[in-house]
């Protein structure tokens, strides 16, 4: 910009007082500076904005007279950009862009929602479920404030505020023979077909799993949706692994399933809040973060047994 907003103001107030000794006096600036102002205006958009009266002071030119409605808009527009920073810097108000993992946005996202509404009716949070590599990039962008996902390969220009640890479950069909078992190792389901969440990161997670157990899954099935996994799974086409285990255990097309504890010590994932480094959150952004403390710092998930 060739200009600047003191440069209009100084220009509004000579054209106001028709002086720029009453300018300098009006906005306590020295009449040097209110001159210089001036002339920087003419020479950046080429025209004569005031005639100058010797004993007289100034007058506005034809083009100074329309000059001055566009600047008086341009300061009442500044004036109005200013007020909203203010209240979006001081007050839990206005929207809120968050993120969310896929598979923790139906357990985590709707109570979240709606406690925070009923506690903050000035402020509209705004919800996207993504994977981690999806969401990473939003974040990066400044399309969202905020991510909830699992501590997996945090990249190193993000902060992460853990929640609490979600232990891997194995679930299997209603009709499956390890249905009413309460665990299971995963040594006993190798040869069983397994189903797996074919998620960037989330699929490293789980193959992990195996590894750790010292167990080669037998892997008959990708799929990016745990809904369309939990139907195939319940329909006895295999069995999977998740890392909740959801109050609802009917799927979707009202078939059951049936989760069992793994009886391998094996790494939990961590669930909890990714920030950027060095951003500047606004009171709306705190205020959601301090909810998801409350409602799940070391507690289930909402939607989980």
């Amino acid at each position: 910009m060739r200009f600047t907003l003191k440069q209009i103001a100084y220009f509004v107030a000579t054209a106001e007082t028709g002086s720029i000794t009453h300018a300098s006096e009006r906005v306590n600036i020295s009449q040097p500076s209110i001159s210089s102002a001036i002339t920087a205006l003419e020479d950046v958009f080429g025209i004569q904005l005031f005639i100058r009266h010797h004993a007289q002071g100034l007058s506005l030119t034809a083009e100074g007279q329309r000059f001055l409605r566009e600047a008086k808009a341009l300061l009442l527009q500044a004036e109005e950009v200013e007020n909203a920073a203010s209240v979006i810097s001081t007050r839990v108000a206005g929207p809120l862009e968050i993120g969310c993992l896929s598979t923790l946005f139906p357990l985590s996202i709707p109570e979240l929602l709606s406690v925070f509404k009923k506690r903050h009716e000035a402020a509209k949070v705004n919800a996207i479920a993504g994977n981690q590599t999806e969401l990473f990039e939003s974040l990066r962008a400044g399309r969202i404030a905020l991510l909830l996902t699992y501590d997996m390969n945090m990249p190193p220009d993000f902060d992460f505020m853990p929640l609490a640890p979600l232990p891997p479950y194995a679930f299997v069909g209603a009709g499956h023979p390890f249905a009413r078992r309460r665990s299971v190792a995963l040594q006993e389901l190798a040869a069983e077909n397994f189903l797996l969440l074919d998620l960037p990161m989330s699929r490293d997670y789980f193959l992990s799993l195996f590894r750790e157990a010292g167990v080669n899954p037998n892997i008959t099935g990708r799929y990016q949706h745990i809904d369309v996994i939990r139907s195939l799974v319940a329909r006895g086409e295999g069995y999977s692994l998740a890392n909740a285990q959801p109050k609802n255990l009917s799927t979707l097309d009202g078939r059951k399933l049936s989760y069992l504890t793994l009886e391998d010590s094996l790494s939990p994932l961590n669930h909890g809040i990714a920030t950027l480094k060095g951003l500047r959150r606004t009171p709306t952004a705190d205020a959601f973060i301090a909810l998801c403390r409350e409602l799940l710092y070391n507690k289930p998930l909402p939607g989980t047994r």
